[in-house]
């Protein structure tokens, strides 16, 4: 059976189509993905993200156990800040990719709704508590309500109902406060691109996580707030060249060929993958990810095949129609000496071999 989050009746009410997602009845869409996506793009939008995963991690040896299990530098966050990376195997594959919040005294991370259970298995293997380390893991997934308010009427929506001072928050810290009466955690954070954006995180319980949606509803109004599905979520995070979990990044991947270098510090002491990811550093990638726009009006799915001069070099991870460029755009691993923007490739599309440009990304910037 597959789980409900707490906004479950609400989606129903607003009309979403719902479909079985990473263990969830979620929503896809409601009025239509391209309108949805614009409504995120040129106001706000309200997306139901209770399905993702909150480990909290305790203990003298939280920091200690964090820095070997995750890419970035834990050390570097205090108090009220997020970070955003990734955990890996040892050969360097990618677990999954994640948010670790400062809280002081303790973390949270947040992980791919998908990955819970792998994710959680994984960190308890890690855990060096048997060892004689102390490090307290809990799984608190079921616990949490979250709602991402994105889009530039965010601030102006929220803060209607919260007497945290929003427009002092800057990207990727969090606040720990109220919202519509509620105790909440306030992250500016969120997956569509758009800098002006927030998640909201609060207790699972039916009633509160009701009063909440609605108290956000009503605040939007004036800014036609709109309820955004998973399809249109996609799509948002597409076109700012973030990476899905299963798609561009997953146990066959590293992060420094996937672009996360930016999330990967080997100055800061072991961690899992590290060796690969030296090796890497040191003797350069032998295919990169990149981002192409498609010239023509054929979409390049997920797993199509990417050729030059007849030969294969690489294939798909992501691939969708742009709502904003009004294009086709996409991700996917092609060959290092092909991976530079302006190169032409070839993707095969129904077989046909359909001329694409590889691009800087993201492909729609927000500032």
């Amino acid at each position: 059976m597959a789980k409900k989050t707490a906004f479950y009746d609400k989606h129903k009410s607003m009309g979403a189509k719902i479909v079985e997602f990473a263990g969830y009845e979620m929503p896809i869409q409601y009025e239509g993905i391209i309108a949805e996506h614009m409504a995120v793009r040129n106001s706000v939008g309200v997306f139901d993200v209770s399905h993702m995963g909150e480990f909290i991690i305790k203990g003298k040896d939280a920091l200690a156990f964090l820095q070997k299990i995750t890419t970035n530098d834990v050390s570097k966050l205090v108090k009220g800040k997020v970070q955003y990376s990734a955990a890996c195997y040892e050969d360097g594959g990618v677990v999954d990719d994640l948010l670790v919040y400062s809280f002081g005294n303790y973390y949270m991370t947040v992980v791919n709704a998908s990955n819970i259970d792998k994710d959680f298995a994984w960190f308890e293997k890690n855990n060096p508590s048997e060892a004689g380390g102390d490090v307290e893991l809990t799984n608190k997934s079921d616990d949490y309500s979250l709602l991402a308010v994105q889009g530039k009427n965010s601030l102006a929506t929220l803060q209607k109902l919260t007497d945290t001072n929003l427009s002092e928050m800057k990207y990727y810290t969090f606040k720990e406060g109220k919202v519509a009466g509620i105790d909440a955690i306030i992250s500016r954070t969120g997956y569509t691109g758009e800098k002006i954006c927030f998640e909201i995180y609060i207790t699972s319980e039916k009633e509160t996580s009701e009063k909440l949606w609605d108290a956000i509803f009503e605040a939007g109004k004036e800014f036609n707030i709109k309820p955004i599905g998973l399809g249109a979520r996609d799509t948002l995070r597409l076109e700012a060249g973030y990476c899905l979990y299963g798609n561009d990044i997953d146990n066959t991947t590293n992060t420094i060929e996937a672009g996360l270098g930016w999330i990967t510090k080997p100055d800061k002491g072991d961690f899992n993958g590290k060796p690969k990811v030296m090796d890497q550093l040191t003797n350069g990638v032998s295919r990169k990810l990149v981002g192409f726009i498609v010239e023509s009006r054929m979409v390049a799915r997920h797993g199509y095949e990417i050729y030059s001069d007849g030969k294969p070099i690489g294939h798909v991870t992501s691939g969708s129609m742009s709502p904003v460029l009004g294009k086709n755009i996409g991700l996917g691993y092609v060959t290092k000496e092909l991976a530079s923007p302006g190169t032409i490739i070839q993707i095969k599309i129904r077989n046909e071999f359909v001329n694409s440009k590889v691009v800087k990304i993201p492909f729609v910037s927000k500032e």
